[in-house]
Parts: structure tokens; C-alpha cells; sequence
């Protein structure tokens, strides 16, 4: 192999390497993006409140889809509202109307979300799990 030939691989490959970083670090930031908008139900959720969801609250924006993934060793529900008694409840979004299905581990809820404001949301079966999504 000749010396212009080995110059013209390493300036290709260093090319291409520069290339990746710089594309890399634009697509970091669109990935972490869209996981804003992916809520965990944490393990252990249903003794931990407001730590129950990571993050709580949940900020986007408005036309964007959240998804809810349990991350949890048992069933939940993911209920617009501030609790049972709430007249509101489950009128902006309900993981499991009528408690059927429950959200089992490892199973995962969306709502698109369509006017700015905030929504409080909590676990029907655990109602001390408590969460808010801000939408602007």
C-alpha cells in the first residue's frame, strides 16, 4: 500500500469519525426529548406518594404523548384526578376504566395531551400514588 493510499484511508476514517461525534450529539439531545415524556412507575410504587412516578411532575407540551410504563412488580392505574371522590375522575385519561385492565408490570398507558393547564393523576388501587402532568 502506498503512502497516498494510506493517507487517503486514515483521512476517511477520521472524516468518519467526526461525522458520528457531530451527529451524535445532536441526536442525544432529541432522545432525551422524547424520554421527557415517558413516566416510570417505580418499584415499590405503591408505598411511595408523589415518589411513585419519575418525574413527577411530567412537563410538555401541549400535543404531546405521554407513556406511562410500569415499572412496578404489581397491577396500578394511571386516573386523571385527585382521588376517588374527585368529580373529574378519570375525565382526561383512565389506564383502566372500571379497573379493567389493570396496568400490569411491565404493560405501558399513553394520553396525548391537547390544551396547556395540569392535570393531577393518581393510582386508583394505591391512592396515595399521586402525579402531575404540565402541559404548556
Amino acid at each position: 500500500m502506498s503512502t497516498r493510499q494510506t493517507i487517503a484511508i486514515l483521512t476517511t476514517v477520521i472524516i468518519a469519525l467526526a461525522l458520528s461525534t457531530t451527529l451524535g450529539g445532536f441526536a442525544a439531545p432529541l432522545v432525551f426529548a422524547q424520554g421527557g415524556n415517558n413516566v416510570s412507575i417505580v418499584l415499590g410504587a405503591s408505598t411511595l406518594a408523589d415518589k411513585a412516578w419519575s418525574p413527577n411532575p411530567v412537563n410538555v407540551k401541549v400535543g404531546d404523548t405521554v407513556t406511562w410504563t410500569n415499572d412496578d412488580n404489581q397491577a396500578h392505574t394511571v386516573t386523571s384526578g385527585k382521588g376517588s371522590s374527585d368529580p373529574d375522575l378519570g375525565k382526561v385519561f383512565d389506564s383502566s376504566p372500571n379497573f379493567n385492565p389493570l396496568l400490569a408490570p411491565k404493560q405501558t398507558f399513553q394520553h396525548k395531551f391537547t390544551t396547556a393547564g395540569e392535570v393531577p393523576y393518581f393510582c386508583q388501587l394505591h391512592p396515595t400514588m399521586i402525579g402531575k402532568v404540565v402541559m404548556s
